[in-house]
This record gives C-alpha cells, structure tokens and sequence, in this order.
C-alpha cells in the first residue's frame, strides 16, 4: 500500500491577512478561537483551559512548564491527521514561541478541510409517451318502429 505524500500547511503560521477575520477574533478573544479549534478537531471544548491552567497549577507544585500542552498535542495530532510535512521540534516552537498565531493557523486549516463539497445533482427528464386507453362504444340500443325506422340513442 502506497503511502500519501505529505502536503504543506494551507496557511502559513504568520498568514494573519489571509484570512483576517480569524486573527481578528483570535485576537480579541483568544480563548473563543482555541475552543472553537478544539471543538472543531473534535476535541472537548475544554481542552485548551490547559493551556491556561497548566502553567499556574504545575508552578504552585514547584514543576516549571513551558510547553502549553493543549496547542502542542492539537496541533502534532492535526498535522498527522491530514499528512501535513512539519516535526514535533517545529510544532513545539509554534506552541511556544507564536501559541495565538498557532491557534490560527489551525483554525484556517480545519476550516479549509471540513468545507462542505459542492454536490450537482443532474437528473435526466423522465419522458413518458401516454396514449388515451382504448374505448369500446356501447352498441346502440334501439327499436323499430311501425315504419321500419331505427331510432338509436347512445
């Protein structure tokens, strides 16, 4: 079995004007852009408060993390999903260094695959050729009259 070749990201990580009404919400409500992302991979809702959370819970217990976990797993799991070209190292600088632009560039992405396809639907005229039915005429009823005359009705 042929394997498919890897294929490039639809957008760049810093494509913010080609779509920019992503970025534009991505940058007043980042938050709203990573759940919708995670949503739309069909992930929980939920998952990028990880991002959020992670760094607070895991510095009260003495662990440094620098590594938002949501947006670097997301990310590793969309690029092997649809064979997009890329590493983990790649995909760990993206979380780390640009994780808003990340969050955006994945949201550009499944909004480019999960696009509905355009569907024609030809249909070919049914032609139907009708003739009337075949009637039988009723043979007339009639009498004779005194003068040899037949009167018929139908």
């Amino acid at each position: 079995m042929a394997e498919k070749p890897l294929t490039e990201w639809k957008s760049g990580l810093l494509d913010c004007f080609e779509e920019a009404s992503t970025c534009c919400y991505g940058f007043w409500c980042c938050p709203c852009l990573a759940c919708t992302v995670s949503n739309r991979f069909g992930e929980s809702y939920c998952l990028p408060l990880c991002d959020i959370c992670s760094p607070a819970v895991f510095a009260a217990c003495g662990i440094p993390l620098f590594v938002p976990p949501a947006v670097l797993s997301l990310r590793a799991s969309i690029r092997n999903k649809y064979g997009i070209k890329g590493s983990l190292c790649k995909d760990i600088a993206a979380s780390c260094f640009c994780m808003w632009c990340s969050w955006c560039q994945m949201h550009r992405e499944l909004k480019h695959r999960n696009k509905a396809p355009t569907v024609i639907n030809v249909q070919t005229p049914t032609v139907v050729q009708m003739q009337p039915a075949p009637m039988m005429m009723a043979p007339p009823v009639g009498f004779v009259s005194q003068s040899s005359v037949v009167m018929a009705s139908y």
